[in-house]
Parts: structure tokens; C-alpha cells; sequence
């Protein structure tokens, strides 16, 4: 199955989703780590007061036991990854892949990266211990761009190029079944087409599937970059390019799960400050906070699509 028929399963809500309380949700990602080595000015992370700290990083007993109580429950696909980077855990990380595969079973495990410090040796580990799918987020066309937009030095931008032709040959040398993929932020005008040059000559050759996507609101949060990067965010989360949903119901608090370093569960894609936190797996199962009195308040609002009110309100406003 492609990537983006995966995603496109997600954002579609299917008819039996569309309820206050749904079915176990087949994907759920979580944030081993709220650490990141870029400050994307678009990104919900700037939200944060305080940046997390290495001794902040989900410990891999918990992570094991939510994720044991998850599989129990139905969900098929983890993805090692919410808002954070998790390759700045590069250790916990794969621990957590090798315990899905190897020990749990999970029918999939993906990771999405900024790519910067997916090097040769991590790709290869990573592969070893089973991960299905990785994809690279490259969304700048130029180094200037690029550090302007993801506020850090060039050499980040060179790193995650040259890795991703590392990755694709790792994978092809050493015979691994993981996929590799890559998505970026479709801008507009002469922006746009200097990404697609670089997507043609640089990103496309050493993966399987790329596809673009629209600059999110990240819970309003990308208000902030609309002079920057020459247009406004789309409203919520509506997908990727060539699938489009519309905003509501946001399918995040329908058919994906979505847990913080921390152990918070979100309702929300882009929650970084809590504001959208529903339940804490430290003190609940899984399947009792997905369908607790605070989801399913939220959803009740996003089915009759009114959100006057509430905390998406201002996400969908666009």
C-alpha cells in the first residue's frame, strides 16, 4: 500500500468513525522525544514555553506499556513521531522500533524525520529492526530558504540531502523492506517552482513515492509565518495535495491517535502546549481516554460543525 493511500485512509473519515465514539483508531503516533534540532517558524513546537530536555524523553518501559495496551485494542500502525525529532533520541528510537516488530508484532511502524540526522548508520539500524516506512520532510528549495524559514545553519539542509541518498542506498545495498518517502510544503509562484526543481533532481530519484503538502495552520499557530512564506495556512488539517478533506470533522480526533513525550494524549495533530490534551496515559488505558467525557464532547462539536466555543475554533477559522 502507498503512502498516500495510507494517509488518505486516515484523513477520510470512514462512516464508522464518524461517531463521538469511534472505534479504536488503527494509527496512533507518539513522541518519544518533544526535542527538536530545527525552529521551523511554522511549527506548533514554538508554542512551547520551555523546550523538553533529553531527561525528558519518553522512557521505552512506558513507552512499551501504552503501546502493548494500544495493540490489545486494535491499533495497527505506530508512528515513532509526533511533533518532536525523533532522531535526536536515535537510541530510544530504534529500541522502540526493534520492541514493535520484533517483540510486539505491530503490522507497521513508520517514522517521519527532518532527515538531518538520519545518518548511515541510524537508516541502517532502524531497517534492521523492521520499520516499514521513512519518510524525509524537506521543505525548503534553497539553502537560504532554508535558514531562514527553518531558523538554523545551511549545513542541516546539506545533512538531510546527502542522508537521504544514504538512506536509499542502505536500503537497496542491505536487501531492507522499508519503504523511503518524502512530502514538502507546497508554496506558491517562483517558491514552488524552485522546489519542484529540486524535487526532480534531488529528491524523487532516491525515493518511492513523494507528495506534497499544504502549509497547516498548526492549531493557528502558522499565522505567524503568512509574510514568509507568501500565503495563508489552510484551514485545520485537510490532508495532503491530491486528497483533500474538508476541515470538518477534523479527522485527527477521529481516526488517529496522538500522544506527547510526556504520556499526554491530544485530540490534535499540532498540540505542543497542551491546550488540546484530553487524557494522560500515565494515569488512564487507552481505549478509556479515547472515549472519555472530554473527547467526546469535541467530537460531538465537529460533527454538527459548530466549534463556537471550543479550542479548534480558532484552527478552523481560516
Amino acid at each position: 500500500m502507498s503512502i498516500t493511500t495510507r494517509i488518505d485512509n486516515i484523513t477520510h473519515i470512514p462512516d464508522a468513525y464518524k461517531t463521538a465514539q469511534p472505534p479504536c483508531p488503527k494509527s496512533v503516533k507518539i513522541e518519544l522525544t518533544g526535542r527538536c534540532n530545527y525552529r521551523c517558524g511554522f511549527c506548533a513546537l514554538r508554542m512551547r514555553e520551555c523546550q523538553p530536555k533529553k531527561s525528558d524523553d519518553m522512557s521505552l518501559e512506558f513507552f512499551k506499556e501504552i503501546t502493548a495496551d494500544m495493540f490489545d485494542a486494535g491499533v495497527e500502525e505506530i508512528g515513532l513521531f509526533y511533533l518532536g525529532e525523533s532522531l535526536m533520541a536515535k537510541d530510544l528510537t530504534i529500541a522502540a522500533c526493534q520492541y514493535l516488530k520484533k517483540e510486539l508484532g505491530m503490522p507497521y511502524v513508520f517514522l517521519t524525520t527532518n532527515g538531518s540526522l538520519a545518518d548511515q548508520d541510524t537508516v541502517f539500524a532502524l531497517m534492521d529492526a523492521g520499520l516499514d516506512s521513512l519518510k524525509f520532510s524537506l521543505n525548503a528549495y534553497g539553502m537560504g530558504q532554508f535558514e531562514e524559514v527553518m531558523g538554523v545553519k545551511s549545513k542541516w539542509y546539506k545533512k538531510a540531502l546527502r542522508n537521504l541518498r544514504k538512506a536509499y542506498d542502505v536500503r537497496n545495498l542491505n536487501g531492507f523492506d522499508t519503504k523511503i518517502y518524502a512530502s514538502s510544503i507546497q508554496y506558491d509562484g517562483d517558491q514552488q517552482a524552485r522546489m519542484e526543481t529540486l524535487v526532480k533532481e534531488r529528491i524523487e530519484p532516491f525515493v518511492d513515492e513523494f507528495y506534497y503538502l499544504p502549509l497547516y495552520s498548526m492549531g493557528s499557530v502558522a499565522t505567524q509565518r503568512e509574510k514568509e512564506l507568501g500565503y495563508r495556512p489552510t484551514a485545520g488539517n485537510q490532508g495532503r495535495i491530491g486528497g483533500l478533506v474538508r476541515p470538518l470533522p477534523c479527522w485527527s480526533a477521529f481516526t488517529e491517535g496522538h500522544v506527547r513525550h510526556d504520556g499526554v494524549v491530544s485530540l490534535c495533530c499540532f498540540d505542543a502546549d497542551g491546550r488540546f490534551q484530553v487524557g494522560n496515559l500515565h494515569n488512564e488505558s487507552w481505549m478509556h481516554i479515547w472515549h472519555n467525557e472530554a473527547f467526546t464532547t469535541i467530537r460531538k462539536a465537529h460533527l454538527a460543525e459548530n466549534l463556537e466555543g471550543t479550542v479548534c475554533a480558532e484552527c478552523v477559522a481560516y
